[in-house]
């Protein structure tokens, strides 16, 4: 478990959602690995998950992805959504990214069953540009970052229903990040029990990637 032998951890003082090896890696990132716990009320988050229920019960859970990264998913992406849904990601444009850049116009969603789990990964630039931003319904979990070449230092996020992630520079680029399997899903000393989890992920144009492009294979997040 991460947080264990002569670490020193700490803790964002503002949330208490973020947890780092060390208060430098905490100041670093503290603009670039953000969350924002209660970003969703529950009748917002009901209104998504009921809004992507149809489509992804449609699809089975799948234990092989195209770049071996998730394990126990089934995922979908999504252009057009209802008023309401479309006003909930209007506030995380809002929230996530800058006037200047642009959103690829493809959502991804990706429901992770109760045993399913993100590994270690860091998103192609071909696919995703300098932010990603997620939305995460029904069960609560731990995304972990650690640095691609200083393994010692990482982030813990505390990924509550309803909270809003962001990863922008340096905690986009040079840390990998994954979601924790149940067995393994603590932050700090605290057990988070995982359960059924869908992610409704927003993510910046590439800059070598025109308008849409649509059928491109999403990342995992």
């Amino acid at each position: 478990m991460a947080g264990g032998g002569r670490l020193a951890v700490r803790t964002l003082a503002k949330c208490g959602c973020i947890r780092g090896s060390d208060p430098a890696v905490l100041s670093r990132l503290r603009d670039e690995a953000v969350v924002r716990p209660g970003f969703l009320s529950q009748a917002e988050e009901d209104t998504l998950t009921r809004e992507l229920e149809p489509q992804l019960r449609r699809r089975r859970y799948e234990y092989d992805h195209w770049d071996a990264a998730i394990h126990g998913f089934r995922e979908t992406e999504k252009s057009r959504w209802s008023d309401a849904s479309q006003a909930i990601l209007q506030r995380v444009q809002a929230a996530a990214f800058g006037p200047d850049q642009t959103l690829l116009s493809l959502v991804h969603v990706l429901d992770l069953e109760p045993r399913g789990y993100i590994k270690p990964h860091v998103d192609s630039v071909k696919f995703c540009g300098s932010t990603i931003a997620g939305l995460s319904l029904l069960s609560p979990s731990v995304m972990k970052l650690v640095h691609t070449q200083e393994p010692e230092q990482w982030l813990e996020l505390l990924l509550e229903p309803g909270s809003l992630y962001i990863l922008r520079g340096s905690a986009r680029y040079d840390f990998s990040h994954e979601i924790l399997r149940d067995e393994e899903s603590f932050f700090g000393e605290r057990r988070v029990p995982r359960g059924r989890r869908i992610s409704v992920i927003c993510r910046s144009l590439p800059e070598s990637m025109g308008p849409g492009r649509p059928g491109e294979p999403p990342p995992a997040c």
